[in-house]
């Protein structure tokens, strides 16, 4: 789901906090060595986010940030930002071509910039992935 999250709406802030789960303790985020991705250049997106991003002319980026059930990916359009808000199990994230990692949720996707001296970006991903692995259910039964 893509929500403005430009304000503080509690609203909006429990259906986050429903589908992803309440942000990391301090102390996890100490554990985990950051929960935070770095600056990330958008090289394509979905229709919907797309039509967010050529408002302005600033350069298309974004961040990416875990919880416990899934992650947001973060962006600005003109003054107001968006965040796109992706369970692990509505998560598919997968390494496009050599510079390129894509994210998708059901109708949306971004695709961004990696390089292959950008060892943190490369990292994080697989942290990402990790988390996904550890999130998803391994039995029948857990379905």
């Amino acid at each position: 789901m893509l929500l403005n999250v430009s304000y503080n709406n509690k609203q909006i802030s429990r259906k986050i906090d429903a589908e992803l789960g309440k942000p990391f303790p301090l102390a996890t985020r100490i554990k985990m060595r950051g929960i935070g991705s770095s600056k990330l250049i958008i090289s394509e997106a979905s229709v919907q986010i797309n039509n967010l991003l050529i408002l302005d002319n600033n350069r298309n980026q974004c961040n990416i940030e875990m919880r416990p059930n899934g992650i947001i990916v973060g962006f600005r359009s003109l003054l107001e930002s968006y965040g796109l808000i992706i369970p692990y199990y509505k998560l598919v994230l997968y390494k496009g071509k050599a510079d390129e990692y894509s994210i998708y949720r059901d109708d949306y996707y971004i695709k961004i910039e990696a390089k292959k001296k950008d060892k943190a970006t490369h990292r994080f991903m697989a942290k990402v992935l990790a988390a996904k692995a550890d999130a998803s259910p391994t039995r029948l039964e857990d379905l």
